[in-house]
């Protein structure tokens, strides 16, 4: 009776494993319906792309950077609960299982296409665009839909240099049998070393209402009480995973004010917890202080500056010219307030202060007005702004030019770093046309070649405005428009981020920016080295401000070259 049950049970297993082997699929039916290729991820892979070229999955990095693959999938049926996992087969170090992120490219829409648009810009059949990094664990793919995978890894500084092999396996099933089939890729570390970047990056933020009810599932939270200091924690990390590190510092929102006649206390400890999540991030090399200003009516208006005043007491602002004898006694107050306090901190050397957003010649004298008066109460504290003028009678000290307007005004800048300013510039909605930027219909190479304009022509730094302000169906359409004046908000303008459960997700339009400063570090590096051959090779990238090469392979090739030197 045992031996009877043993053979029962033997057989009984055995039709289990017999089973199991008819519903994994045969590796000439995979190889028939399943094409599992490496993709350049300055290369946007479309849901209907179906012809890829094959090249070697090989990264030249640089310890103290991130190396980035990119595999589509692409199927003639069906396939359910597709995984994906990184694993390393070379090498006693083990740099890959440890220091690997693996996500599927999600696809949005850009309902609004750019109304300038240059000679070359993505129109996919399918109206989708690849751009957010999406972390789950597993996907449902359509037949005939191509889908990306994107593989991150992280270099440690202290990675030996040499090749380490790994392999990317996909599983899932395909018309209801099992498969699994992987990629190799190289991760090929130099022997060259980014300990830190120096390029000033700052992406404005904000963690208002919307935002954190996107990132906490949907419940209510207050900005600047409870879970907002655990959000800001998350969103300070994720800007030092991706090199920002130049914070927008709400100085208003997070000062506690309180009058008693006609003299103001101020009370700066929110200031000081939002500052210091940021050090405690590793993130602030500057703090950059909020406007104080903006314009008193429509875009050609004269600028005032914000001045609080109480209703019932209900702290409010208004905008009042900085003649006014009651701004006046305000910012008199509150500026040698402010710097003391940022004296008493040790931040008094890192701070930047924005005065009025974007000056034009219709209104800059009153912008020079109140920075005037804000550098006559405190000449120690260092101005900051985006500009599209430049008549501001020199009260600017960190001048950031509208990457066009740079352009044209190039020699004033030169002119300005000389006489000791600083020249940064930003992308926004604008320039169009030519221009890098870091619209979703551009190629990817145009984003991450912002940092090597910031080389060629000696800025250092760069701005943009929009970091995280999602709107409520983000992941379904990336453009907008600006009902006061018509304009439209190009896809991906207002973000560069999505809102993920509990976290803060990244694009590939985010990694092609963190790459594009490391390699502004990298130039640096070599123009310590060789001056001449640091220019050239960044020269045969960026012709002139709005004149580039986007071909891929011959980006590849200039970058593996600047290691090679850097190498020797």
């Amino acid at each position: 009776m045992k031996n009877t049950s043993v053979l029962f049970f033997a057989i009984l297993l055995s039709g289990f494993d017999l089973k199991a082997q008819k519903q994994q699929i045969s590796e000439k039916e995979l190889n028939d319906n399943l094409n599992f290729v490496y993709v350049d991820p300055l290369q946007k892979v479309f849901k209907e792309t179906a012809f890829f070229e094959e090249t070697d999955a090989v990264a030249d990095v640089a310890r103290g950077e991130h190396a980035s693959f990119q595999f589509a999938l692409r199927c003639n049926k069906s396939m359910s609960h597709v995984t994906a996992s990184v694993m390393q087969v070379s090498r006693n170090l083990d740099l890959l299982n440890k220091n690997s992120f693996v996500g599927f490219v999600g696809y949005t829409r850009v309902g609004r296409p750019l109304p300038n648009p240059p000679k070359f810009r993505y129109e996919p059949v399918s109206g989708f665009f690849p751009d957010p990094i999406l972390d789950t664990n597993s996907m449902d793919i359509r037949s005939f839909t191509t889908q990306p995978i994107w593989v991150t890894v992280n270099i440690p500084k202290n990675t030996p240099a040499g090749d380490y092999l790994g392999l990317l396996t996909i599983k899932g099933k395909m018309g209801g049998q099992s498969f699994s089939t992987s990629k190799r890729f190289t991760v090929r570390v130099y022997n060259v070393t980014i300990n830190k970047n120096s390029l000033l990056v700052t992406n404005w933020f904000g963690l208002g209402k919307n935002q954190l009810k996107q990132l906490s599932g949907g419940k209510d939270s207050v900005e600047f009480e409870g879970n907002y200091w655990k959000w800001l924690m998350v969103a300070a990390k994720k800007m030092k995973e991706y090199d920002q590190n130049v914070i927008m510092t709400p100085i208003f929102s997070l000062t506690k004010f309180t009058k008693k006649e006609n003299t103001f206390q101020f009370d700066f400890s929110k200031l000081d917890r939002f500052v210091q999540t940021f050090i405690d991030a590793g993130t602030l090399e500057r703090i950059e202080g909020g406007h104080i200003g903006g314009r008193m009516g429509n875009w050609y208006a004269q600028f005032g500056v914000h001045t609080p005043y109480w209703v019932n007491d209900s702290l409010r602002f208004k905008t009042l010219p900085i003649s006014d004898p009651t701004a006046q006694d305000f910012y008199k107050q509150f500026i040698p307030a402010l710097l003391s306090h940022l004296k008493e901190k040790g931040w008094e050397k890192i701070y930047l202060q924005h005065i009025c957003d974007e000056p034009e010649p219709g209104n800059e004298k009153s912008y020079a007005e109140i920075a005037g008066f804000i550098k006559s109460i405190a000449p120690e504290i260092k101005t900051i702004d985006a500009v599209h003028s430049h008549g501001l009678n020199n009260t600017v000290d960190v001048w950031v030019p509208q990457l066009d307007f740079y352009d044209s005004n190039y020699q004033f800048y030169l002119d300005r770093q000389k006489a000791g300013d600083q020249i940064w510039f930003y992308t926004c909605l604008a320039p169009q046309g030519e221009y890098a930027n870091r619209f979703i219909e551009l190629p990817l190479i145009k984003t991450r070649i912002l940092h090597w304009i910031n080389f060629r022509f000696g800025a250092t730094g760069y701005l943009h405005w929009g970091w995280d302000f999602w709107s409520a169906d983000c992941f379904a359409e990336t453009s907008g428009i600006i009902p006061e004046a018509g304009n439209i908000m190009p896809g991906g303008d207002a973000f560069i981020t999505y809102p993920g459960h509990g976290k803060i997700l990244s694009s590939i339009r985010l990694e092609a920016m963190r790459d594009g400063i490391v390699d502004y570090e990298l130039l640096k590096m070599l123009a310590e080295k060789k001056p001449a051959i640091a220019k050239e090779t960044c020269r045969q990238v960026v012709y002139d401000f709005a004149k580039y090469d986007v071909d891929i392979k011959a980006f590849r090739e200039k970058r593996r070259f600047i290691l090679r030197q850097l190498s020797n």
